[in-house]
């Protein structure tokens, strides 16, 4: 039923770009591996530090998206770009697919996905629920074709990094994360999100009404790639969105299977924007069938 994210690997090849996979059924040498995550918690360390100092200097909307209430700051605009340069001076060519501007193809193999400020409203407000989410996976930027390689999300203001490389767990501040163990559904505390479309967000709740009643409580924080973290480190005993983009689930899907979540989209496919749920295990199946009977 259930997706597996780290079931497949990839190599080095000689007859391809320094620094290109292949899938061939291995995990990548960890040379590779180890260098692409340094990379991504480098510049995302550096990007988050940028975002917070702009954000004590005052936030500005540059504009609006899909509806009035997303919103696009200037700030992520510049710390889009900053990401984008540092990756592309140390890993030219290399793909990149970020939220804000056009993407870059790969000849290497790999893409960088990435979300220069993910919780954007948060940032605005001044809650302080946002983060730099950056992935590399190979084959991309289709979640259903790719495989993250390297992950790695940072919220400055709680001063937490969380990171994973594949087939190498999820860490957090040198900790080693794992996902809760909850006993069961009804005691277990489930994450989400809501659309920025007001008449979707109106099903959404009439949904949450009919699922509330089975679990612990309903959390929404309002930033995917902490969501998904919280499921790594146990703070969250699942998490279910839909609407979600690449750059919203790259990274946080990787750190959270690496933590034991599992993950699933639409019909036991990868999570995508058609569905993103991340859970411990022991409530796996029973959630499943909750989110069936809530029509989620």
């Amino acid at each position: 039923m259930f997706h597996d994210p780290i079931a497949q690997g990839g190599t080095v090849s000689e007859n391809r770009p320094s620094g290109a996979v292949e899938r061939d059924g291995s995990v990548p040498e960890p040379a590779l591996s180890d260098a692409l995550l340094r990379l991504a918690r480098s510049v995302a360390t550096e990007a988050a530090e940028l975002a917070a100092s702009r954000r004590s200097e005052g936030v500005e909307v540059a504009a609006t998206k899909s509806s009035l209430v997303d919103v696009v700051t200037h700030t992520d605009r510049e710390v889009e770009e900053f990401i984008r340069a540092r990756l592309a001076a140390e890993r030219p060519g290399d793909g990149f697919f970020g939220e804000e501007g056009a993407p870059d193809d790969s000849t290497t193999g790999l893409t960088w996905v990435v979300d220069p400020i993910d919780g954007t409203v948060n940032f605005l407000y001044g809650i302080p629920q946002w983060a730099v989410s950056i992935a590399v996976v190979e084959n991309g930027p289709d979640p259903q074709r790719w495989r993250a390689l390297a992950a790695c999300v940072v919220n400055p203001l709680a001063g937490e990094v969380y990171e994973a490389r594949l087939g190498g767990g999820a860490w957090l501040s040198g900790r080693r994360l794992a996902v809760s163990t909850p006993a069961s559904l009804e005691q277990s505390l489930v994450g989400t999100g809501f659309s920025y479309d007001s008449d979707r967000r109106v099903e959404q709740a009439a949904i949450l009404g009919r699922l509330i009643g089975r679990v612990r409580d309903i959390r929404r924080m309002g930033a995917a790639s902490l969501d998904l973290c919280a499921v790594a480190a146990g703070r969250l005993d699942a998490y279910v969105e839909r609407g979600l983009k690449p750059w919203d689930h790259a990274a946080g899907v990787l750190i959270a299977a690496e933590a034991g979540a599992v993950l699933q989209g639409e019909d036991g496919r990868a999570p995508d924007e058609a569905l993103t749920v991340a859970v411990a295990p022991q409530i796996a199946d029973e959630l499943i069938t909750a989110l069936a009977d809530a029509r989620f």
